[in-house]
């Protein structure tokens, strides 16, 4: 499938399932922590500045963020998890819909997972990848932030994530960096694998 990311724009914003579109085009979706830096690394993936919104408070992104790319598929930018910053309740009803999103829709074609490399994986992190290894959703795991440690650690970074989240050997670790772009195209490919040919 040929997609031209520069047809790219911003759909909506939903809180709902009875929100979220209704063409059932492929969604590639993203989830990590709060602050782990997805809308970063989905306005590098797109080649753009301001797309999605990066903001330095945790928490900023509470709804779920479609994105329509060249009327072919959908960037999904989901919530971040674990909000030590906001109330319980509002942490716990956007948990509600992250579920509910991966549990019911149905055209998800890849789960994007994001990490910070320079931490271990938090008790969420270990959550969600155990959601994503019992499911049947393909995903990857993208470590972010690759540009804050000394390019020769990286291996050992993302060897520790493999190890604290006991991945097996055929999970897909990608590091890259939103500001130095680097393994973008990586990330594409493992994109465009998932989806249906042209």
């Amino acid at each position: 499938m040929k997609i031209n990311i520069h047809n790219t724009k911003f759909l909506l914003s939903a809180v709902n399932k009875n929100q979220f579109p209704k063409d059932n085009l492929p969604e590639v979706v993203f989830v990590g922590r709060s602050n782990v830096g997805k809308s970063s690394i989905l306005n590098a993936l797109l080649n753009r500045k301001n797309l999605a919104y990066v903001g330095s408070t945790p928490g900023k992104t509470q709804q779920i963020n479609f994105f329509n790319i060249d009327n072919k598929l959908y960037f999904v930018d989901l919530p971040g998890y674990s909000f030590s910053v906001m109330g319980k309740e509002k942490s716990q009803k956007i948990s509600k819909s992250i579920d509910s999103y991966l549990t019911t829709r149905e055209n998800i074609s890849l789960v994007i997972m994001l990490v910070d490399i320079r931490h271990k994986p938090s008790n969420d992190d270990k959550l969600m990848y155990d959601y994503l290894i019992n499911s049947n959703l393909n995903f990857i795991i993208v470590p972010t932030k690759a540009d804050k440690v000394a390019i020769t650690k990286i291996p050992d970074y993302c060897k520790v994530i493999q190890d604290e989240l006991n991945c097996p050997p055929e999970v897909d670790i990608i590091p890259i960096s939103s500001t130095k772009k680097n393994n973008l195209e990586t990330i594409w490919q493992a994109i465009l694998e998932t989806l249906p040919e042209d």
